[in-house]
């Protein structure tokens, strides 16, 4: 690595440097950018390093990366990048504009408050289920419109080379034996889930999987914006960095909250995220992935140690940052044995909330009946079928159709060693023995949770939603009517593996419990 110039940067923190009226000036730094913040605007420079990712050691190649970042970073957050400016003048009395020899080039931002970022709205308690769903929404957007890779970036032969390099760039900067220690373990697990995943990773690939991404998408580059959740600071400087498969992004957000200790809030992003995109199947490659980005912020830290004094508390704070994310990345490793849960009740009997706080409670990843019935059909989620009862998307036919998804998914899920949650009615006998026999030839514990409430309330929650509008489901007072005629009551069999759930707002300890002994392996974790 190439030691950073501090002495041929321009300093930009007099106010006689801007073009504009400025108080004070405010210094931010990264281990590869300084970010001068003036009140109502902000100018990010580069550092004049090489560290093996990327090279800003000369003009030029800081003046393409400004270039860059502000064209890559549009695609998200246009209201925040505003242009790149030259700076004239002498490292000592730089100036932004006016005329002369060009010293360097900075990105000029919209300014926001700090505290509008997603790693404070996190640590004030103000990070809500709603703004990472639509977050969710965006993202999986995003990531549907992005260009897919046709070259070699993504390659199983490319994430395992930068998989290699972290490692090998993390090695080099430690000096204490237990530290190499714990590296030498975690790069054997990694070694060998890569060997398990290398035929997946390279299916993706030709299923067009691999797109031009974000690249570095945690809550510390999310903002809060104009009314929502705004990613911004993309990776600009090393395209094979960008080029990533989606799920190594949304991988990315997941690791990051669940560091923060927020898993639950991950489990409502991949949630919705999953709902959106439909990519259940990239459940096997997604803790190599997520391990990976925990490997990649611990090595940013340690790199990051490397710049400031040795016996600064700075540097000692970096490097137990470095320690904290290798603790996480060596957690991310373990699997828990899955388990299968089938939500089964008439509709508007609450399947899908209690189904998304089973989620949270045990990590699972949840499946929805009125989501993947859409999907077949090549619907969004939100659009109306105006289907007849009982007919159109519901026919009996739909309906088996819809229940087969649903069992391949939940296979699939099963398969990458998560609990599946099955969000659906299950008013008829079969679609539920199918799923049975699904999990005990899998040896995979399952239980049935049904839903229970007095039908004045049910019709209630029907028609307060359909004023409401926007959700996947289509049921109607008519649709509930005609499942009463149609439910077929558990079986004594069944009943010795269902949980009855009394139209609860959430759902109670004591029933985590009893579900938690009907999958017998299964320990609720916070």
């Amino acid at each position: 690595m190439h030691a950073v110039e501090h002495a041929q940067m321009p300093d930009l923190s007099a106010p006689a440097c801007y073009p504009h009226p400025v108080g004070a000036v405010r210094l931010m730094e990264t281990h590869i950018s300084r970010v001068y913040l003036t009140g109502e605007y902000a100018y990010k420079l580069k550092k004049r390093v090489a560290l093996g990712f990327l090279d800003f050691t000369t003009l030029e190649a800081r003046r393409r990366a400004c270039e860059d970042e502000l064209r890559l970073n549009r695609r998200l957050a246009p209201q925040l990048y505003l242009d790149v400016v030259a700076i004239h003048g002498s490292p000592a009395a730089p100036r932004i504009g006016g005329s002369g020899r060009v010293i360097d080039y900075a990105v000029k931002m919209r300014e926001f408050p700090q505290d509008a970022l997603g790693s404070a709205l996190l640590a004030h308690g103000e990070l809500t289920h709603e703004a990472l769903s639509a977050l969710a929404r965006r993202v999986a957007a995003f990531h549907r419109a992005a260009p897919a890779a046709a070259g070699e970036y993504g390659t199983p032969d490319a994430v395992h080379a930068g998989s290699a390099q972290n490692f090998e760039q993390i090695r080099g900067r430690l000096t204490r034996r237990t530290d190499r220690a714990a590296l030498d373990r975690l790069q054997q697990w990694s070694e060998s889930e890569f060997a398990a995943v290398r035929a997946r990773l390279q299916q993706r690939h030709d299923e067009g999987c691999v797109r031009e991404v974000h690249g570095d998408l945690h809550l510390g580059n999310i903002v809060s914006l104009d009314g929502g959740l705004v990613p911004f600071d993309c990776i600009e400087f090393n395209p094979a960095l960008r080029w990533n498969d989606v799920l190594s992004e949304a991988a990315f957000l997941v690791m990051d909250l669940a560091d923060r200790d927020a898993p639950r809030l991950a489990d409502v992003f991949m949630d919705e995220y999953l709902a959106h995109t439909g990519d259940y199947a990239g459940m096997d490659v997604l803790r190599f992935f997520v391990v990976y980005r925990a490997v990649v912020r611990a090595k940013i830290h340690l790199m990051r140690a490397m710049q400031v004094p040795d016996d600064s508390i700075e540097r000692r704070r970096l490097s137990s940052e470095y320690r904290r994310y290798m603790r996480l990345a060596r957690a991310c490793t373990r699997r828990r044995k899955p388990f299968l849960l089938l939500m089964h009740g008439l509709a508007a009997s609450g399947k899908s909330t209690a189904a998304l706080e089973l989620v949270q409670m045990w990590h699972g990843v949840r499946v929805r009946s009125d989501v993947e019935r859409k999907r077949l059909a090549g619907l969004a989620l939100d659009a109306a079928s105006h289907s007849p009862v009982g007919g159109g998307l519901y026919s009996a036919d739909r309906s088996d159709a819809t229940y087969a998804r649903l069992a391949a998914l939940a296979s699939a899920i099963l398969d990458a060693g998560y609990p599946a949650v099955v969000d659906a009615s299950f008013i008829r006998h079969a679609h539920r023995k199918q799923f049975a026999m699904m999990a005990e030839a899998r040896g995979v514990p399952w239980a049935i949770v049904e839903m229970d409430a007095p039908l004045e309330v049910l019709r209630a929650r029907l028609a307060a939603r359909a004023e409401r509008g926007g959700d996947p489901s289509e049921a109607t007072q008519a649709v509930l009517e005609r499942q009463l005629i149609m439910r077929e009551p558990l079986s004594p069999f069944e009943r010795r593996h269902a949980v009855t759930l009394n139209a609860p707002k959430t759902i109670a300890p004591q029933q985590y419990e009893a579900i938690g002994r009907l999958v017998r392996s299964a320990v609720p974790r916070g």
